[in-house]
């Protein structure tokens, strides 16, 4: 390990993997419990799992509060998004629907207060200092999680938002040859941190080497996504096919 990697370490430029702790222990010798202390501290660093029922004890408007301050502590949020749009981009019909829990073991939730809270948090997409860029697939426009009516309010939100100035919407069609499948939903906060979605909860990533590649990814997507003008009137013109 050269002494510039110990020195951003020491400094916190960035932060050491597991890999890396184990070969500093090695190297100065350490033994017994502390070993298993510090391996455990750069699991949890590295990565940071937090289930939906956690957040059910808490409240899971809490969540929101927590994204609210992880945008506003971020210039540059890029959300990938192949299944659903996000929160910051729902408007309140759609987001009672899908806050609204359908499947048997989804914690409970207080809906119309995590519903406030969410609407609330869309207020940071009008400040001007901040880079929003929303990768969404075309399955995630049309998903029906919403009466037709909604669906077309929803859809043409999509369209309207597309138009600021610090947001840009970019739609990958299913009729694009794309040498790679969209996994999982997933936020790219600068270029410091991931918060990946999961079914039961999100995981959040910190080592350098997996934001790289999650803003790899990002890239990939966005060469083969629809951007500008071409994918704010695709998305009027699926608005218009739901109204």
């Amino acid at each position: 390990m050269s002494q510039g990697k110990i020195s951003r370490i020491e400094t916190g430029k960035i932060l050491p993997s597991v890999m890396d702790v184990e070969r500093i222990l090695k190297a100065l010798r350490i033994e017994g419990a502390v070993v298993d202390e510090l391996l455990h501290l750069a699991r949890r660093a590295n990565v940071d799992y937090t289930s939906v029922r956690v957040l059910a004890r808490i409240g899971l408007w809490q969540q929101q509060e927590d994204l609210r301050a992880l945008d506003e502590s971020s210039l540059c949020i890029r959300h990938f998004l192949p299944a659903i749009p996000t929160g910051l981009l729902q408007i309140e019909d759609y987001a009672r629907c899908v806050l609204t829990p359908t499947v048997t073991g989804r914690p409970a939730r207080d809906v119309e207060r995590v519903l406030r809270a969410r609407m609330a948090r869309q207020e940071i997409l009008g400040d001007a200092e901040r880079q929003f860029t929303f990768i969404l697939t075309e399955q995630a426009v049309r998903w029906c999680r919403a009466s037709a009516e909604v669906m077309a309010r929803q859809v043409q939100h999509l369209a309207d938002v597309s138009r600021k100035k610090n947001v840009e919407i970019a739609i990958v069609c299913q009729s694009t040859p794309v040498p790679a499948s969209p996994l999982s939903s997933f936020v790219v906060y600068d270029e410091r941190l991931v918060r990946v979605e999961m079914f039961s909860g999100s995981v959040a990533l910190r080592d350098p080497r997996d934001v790289a590649y999650h803003l790899n990814i990002f890239q990939f997507f966005l060469d083969h996504a629809l951007t500008g003008e071409l994918a704010t009137e695709f998305l009027r013109s699926v608005a218009r096919e739901f109204g």
